[in-house]
C-alpha cells in the first residue's frame, strides 16, 4: 500500500504537466446591442456606457389609476390601471396611502404591480390587501353587515416599466 501511493502521485503529476492548458487562452467577449464599449488603450479594460438621452422622462400622467374596490371580506384590493404613454408597459410602482374617514393615517405601502399594457389600454389588477384581519372596507364599496371601519385610499405613481421588445422579423 505504501508503494502504490507514491506511484499514483507520480502519475498524476506527469499527467498534469503534459496536459495542454486551454483555460488560460480562453477569453470571454461580451456581446451587447445596447452598450458601446470604449477602448481606453488597455485591451483588458472596457467601459460600458449607455445613452440615456433617448429615454422618456417620468410623467405623473403616464398611468391613470381608478376604480378602487375592497370589501371587508376581500383578501385582495382591485383597481384599474390605464397606460397613457405611447409605449407598452410591463408594470407600475405605486404608493398606496390608507386613511380613515377623518384623514388619520392607517397604513402606507409602496408596491410593484405587474401589468402588461399596450398604449391606451386599461386593465383591472389585484393586489394583496393590507387588511389581513378583515376589519376595514373601502368607503365606496358599500357598508357591510358586520361591524367594520371604512377607509379612504390615495395612490401616487412612483414609476412604470417601459417594455422594450425585439421587433419581429418577417
Amino acid at each position: 500500500m505504501k508503494t502504490v501511493c507514491p506511484i499514483l502521485t507520480a502519475i498524476g503529476i506527469i499527467l498534469m504537466a503534459t496536459m495542454p492548458c486551454t483555460m488560460a487562452k480562453r477569453t470571454l467577449v461580451p456581446h451587447s446591442q445596447n452598450m458601446e464599449f470604449i477602448s481606453t488603450g488597455d485591451s483588458t479594460t472596457n467601459t460600458a456606457t449607455t445613452d440615456t438621452s433617448r429615454l422618456p422622462q417620468f410623467d405623473e400622467n403616464a398611468v391613470t389609476l381608478r376604480g378602487f374596490n375592497k370589501r371587508v371580506s376581500d383578501n385582495y384590493e382591485t383597481f384599474f390601471v390605464q397606460n397613457n404613454t405611447r409605449f407598452p408597459i410591463s408594470g407600475i410602482t405605486v404608493t398606496l396611502r390608507y386613511t380613515d374617514t377623518s384623514g388619520t393615517l392607517l397604513h402606507e405601502r409602496t408596491l410593484h404591480v405587474p401589468c402588461d399594457l399596450q398604449p391606451e389600454q386599461s386593465r383591472q389588477v389585484s393586489v394583496n390587501s393590507f387588511d389581513r384581519q378583515h376589519l376595514f372596507y373601502y368607503y365606496l364599496s358599500g357598508k357591510p353587515r358586520k361591524s367594520a371601519t371604512p377607509f379612504q385610499v390615495s395612490a401616487r405613481l412612483m414609476g412604470y416599466d417601459i417594455h422594450i421588445r425585439r421587433p419581429d422579423k418577417q
